[in-house]
């Protein structure tokens, strides 16, 4: 609590859930969660954990050069991974399911994060393919509402961002000794004495976690299991839409979805608070859904995705014996003993 990064990250979620609920009647937003038909919750909560299931079948494809782990092992920390991000800052969870790994199977917890974050690389592309596939979606938006421009922007410099990411991190993978050479001289000009071995041999680990990269087979593989999983998560978004009295059509909510996703980059609170809510009610009302009910139906939507697998993270989290603090120290004990 002491860090100025939580701090901003509330303040940020803050000021996305002013932006979100600024002007809508609370009680009619509470009313329309009251009515809705939960029991369309229950498929909604089948058809995500599926999405889950392809993400593990995917980061364990990511995984395979570094060793090959069977599913059922992959599948608790996946959970693991998702319930730190929604209960702790920072994105912990993926430093915790790496730590888990680490416990479990002995790969590197260096490695395994360049595996996490070619995952995230993957997902932003499928996002804004979701964006751009769907853009005469914003023919029919209401033009008061401001959005088709905006979206534009924001895909624009998506693409920009996670293209040179994901140019960066081929060009890494299909160059390691001139990319591990390239770091070192930039490590003995840059990084005090000190760190310079513990540093170095981080990123020769780190490099060596985008051995994926390298096979274009096992990169499209990445890529259809990316466009799966959201897929299926956008199919959760229409099996809650149903416990509503609305329509948007699936294309729409293929929309809602990348957009929302893309804006949960920017930092916020734990379990992306203001950031999944505001830009998901705004869409929606650009849609032509009445505020209370979009603020309502989105409420639901991001509790919905959250608590189940945050339950189910939390405890697998618990069976393995692991404290917080504990993985905090084991993942620091990796960077002091380099291995």
């Amino acid at each position: 609590m002491k860090r100025w990064q939580l701090w901003v990250g509330i303040l940020i979620s803050i000021l996305f859930l002013y932006f979100a609920l600024r002007g809508l009647q609370l009680e009619q937003v509470w009313e329309a969660v009251r009515q809705a038909n939960t029991l369309w919750l229950l498929p909604g909560i089948s058809v995500y954990f599926m999405a889950v299931w392809v993400r593990t079948w995917r980061w364990q494809i990511l995984l395979k050069p570094l060793k090959s782990i069977e599913m059922k092992k992959i599948f608790p920390m996946v959970a693991i991974g998702y319930m730190g991000n929604n209960i702790f800052p920072a994105r912990l969870g993926e430093v915790l399911r790496a730590v888990v790994l680490k416990r479990r199977e002995d790969v590197a917890i260096s490695s395994s994060l360049a595996t996490i974050i070619i995952e995230r690389i993957f997902d932003g592309m499928v996002m804004l393919a979701f964006v751009f596939l769907n853009l005469p979606e914003l023919a029919i938006l209401d033009p008061a509402s401001g959005f088709a421009g905006n979206i534009q922007n924001i895909a624009v410099w998506g693409v920009v961002i996670f293209s040179a990411a994901l140019i960066l991190f081929l060009i890494a993978a299909a160059f390691p000794q001139k990319t591990i050479q390239v770091i070192q001289w930039m490590i003995r000009v840059v990084v005090p004495k000190k760190w310079k071995a513990t540093i170095s041999s981080l990123m020769e680990r780190f490099i060596a976690g985008l051995d994926t990269l390298r096979s274009p087979k096992q990169m499209m593989m990445v890529f259809l299991t990316s466009a799966i999983i959201w897929l299926f998560e956008t199919g959760m978004y229409w099996m809650v839409m149903q416990a509503f009295p609305f329509q948007v059509s699936f294309l729409g909510l293929m929309f809602m979805n990348g957009m929302v996703n893309l804006i949960t980059t920017i930092p916020s609170a734990p379990g992306y608070i203001g950031t999944f809510d505001a830009p998901g009610i705004a869409l929606l009302k650009a849609f032509g859904v009445p505020g209370e009910l979009a603020a309502g139906y989105t409420l639901v939507l991001h509790a919905t995705l959250c608590l189940p697998i945050t339950l189910l993270g939390a405890y697998f989290f618990l069976r393995e014996g692991l404290g917080l603090s504990q993985a905090m120290e084991q993942s620091k004990g990796e960077v002091k003993s380099r291995e």
